[in-house]
């Protein structure tokens, strides 16, 4: 099955609640290679490579996050290439 890019910004109270940790294991298990990193605005954006089915599912558990955190959306960016090309071969924490 060939690999799809995607990227995410999720909103709410997402930072400092472990949000980007939980991505990290969240996409280990789902076997994707990207990374999460914060924003200034209280957001993070997550940029993801993977199967299709995987992403689906990586999109699914961002819109509830881990336990202390509070989801209020999950906009689908467009990445661009710039990102790609700064794709770790695991996932990882910015």
């Amino acid at each position: 099955m060939a690999l799809i890019f995607r990227a995410f910004r999720v909103t709410g109270k997402v930072q400092g609640v472990f949000f980007r940790h939980s991505t990290r294991v969240e996409a280990e298990r789902l076997q994707l290679s990207g990374f999460a990193r914060n924003l200034e605005d209280g957001s993070v954006e997550v940029f993801a490579l993977g199967t299709p089915d995987a992403l689906d599912s990586l999109q699914l558990w961002l819109q509830r996050g881990p336990a202390r955190a509070r989801v209020d959306g999950v906009e689908e960016l467009s990445p661009g290439e710039q990102e790609r090309a700064q794709l770790p071969a695991h996932f990882e924490v910015r």
